[in-house]
């Protein structure tokens, strides 16, 4: 798997107009570099979508999955599981409450 690095972001609230979920859900695409000599490298951009959660259980990843900026292709692979802490730690330190 690709090492992260996070180059930049944007992200968003997502509201719950039924309040039907507890705590704040964001999403966030994370742009990523990509090293040209990886498998994974496209020139268009290596993004990566995240839906993160924070609740009074406290915060996690509930979804995400990699796509090439640009097409909006999804890329069938999976982060590993320091790569996952890396990403939390990530939406944790950059949302902004709203």
């Amino acid at each position: 798997m690709i090492p992260l690095n996070i180059t930049g972001h944007t992200f968003e609230k997502l509201e719950d107009p039924f309040g039907l979920l507890s705590g704040e859900r964001y999403e966030f695409f994370l742009e990523l570099e990509v090293d040209e000599e990886d498998e994974l490298y496209s020139d268009k951009g290596i993004g990566l979508k995240v839906i993160f959660v924070s609740d009074e259980n406290g915060d996690k990843i509930t979804n995400y999955y990699l796509y090439e900026r640009g097409s909006e292709k999804i890329l069938d692979l999976a982060l590993e599981e320091d790569e996952e802490t890396v990403v939390l730690t990530y939406c944790k330190q950059n949302v902004e409450p709203q």
